[in-house]
């Protein structure tokens, strides 16, 4: 696995999502700078998505606010045309502002953004896999840490707690901000960790910016439980005045801030 080169990918997404953003005028610049390690890391070392649906990895973009950061590095990876980037947010456009299936099929596994929907249906995905003859197929679900306020992530949970969910692997974006403030002052997590393990889940936690640690956290042999990780992220990462301010969850760049944070991501 070519660490140096998700990084780099990663790097080139970030780009994407300033100029994106800056030129469509919308999106959520810090949420989708903080997830793009994650998605990278996911999609270039980590998955299997060689075979035909279903027989594959599925990943679930649930906090899909963060659309953009999906589509960005989709498009560092190859595996979008940038030049599609250009109509995020338009009318009739591919790039709509939540993940929708049926505008990108190869991409988006489910429409979400309806927050606490993405782990019960990656619940049912990883149940179905199993039933079926395919448990070495995993799903992988990406939440934000402000959507597990919403109580049917906790439902799904028992679930896969009960079916002993083995090939379910959360990953919380713990970024520890969220739409109007922290979250340990709106609806407090902690003791995050404790509550996964209460709900019978694997627990693990990571560095969610290092493409290595995010791999080591998810190849660990199974335990025979679902699996979290509890990636531990920065909103607004790698352009240092967006970084942990709230303001930048649903803030897009403007002409100077553009040009700063991309000389900012010309530095090594």
């Amino acid at each position: 696995m070519d660490f140096q080169a998700i990084k780099q990918t990663a790097r080139q997404a970030r780009r994407y999502v300033l100029q994106m953003n800056h030129r469509a005028g919308k999106g959520h610049t810090g949420a989708d700078l903080s997830e793009v390690d994650i998605i990278c890391t996911l999609f270039m070392g980590v998955m299997d998505r060689s075979a035909a649906r279903p027989d594959q990895d599925r990943f679930i973009l649930s906090k899909g606010h963060g659309a953009g950061g999906l589509y960005c590095s989709a498009a560092a990876m190859g595996m979008l045309d940038p030049t599609v980037l250009d109509q995020f947010m338009g009318d009739d456009t591919l790039l709509a502002g939540h993940p929708v299936r049926q505008k990108l099929p190869d991409l988006v596994e489910i429409n979400s953004g309806g927050l606490g929907h993405g782990l019960p249906i990656g619940v049912g995905l990883a149940l179905g896999n199993k039933l079926s003859g395919m448990g070495h197929r995993r799903a992988f679900v990406l939440l934000g840490d402000g959507e597990l306020a919403e109580g049917s992530n906790w439902e799904a949970a028992m679930s896969a707690s009960k079916f002993k969910l083995d090939n379910l692997i959360a990953i919380v974006d713990r970024n520890r901000l969220q739409l109007a403030g922290k979250t340990e002052e709106i609806m407090p997590l902690e003791p995050l960790a404790d509550k996964w393990l209460a709900f019978g889940f694997e627990v693990l936690e990571c560095d969610g910016h290092d493409p290595q640690a995010i791999a080591n956290a998810v190849n660990q042999p199974s335990v025979g439980k679902p699996r979290v990780i509890l990636a531990n992220t920065e909103k607004g990462h790698g352009i240092s005045f967006m970084a942990n301010v709230p303001a930048w969850h649903h803030s897009v760049p403007n002409d100077e801030q553009l040009a700063l944070g991309l000389a900012e991501l010309e530095e090594e």
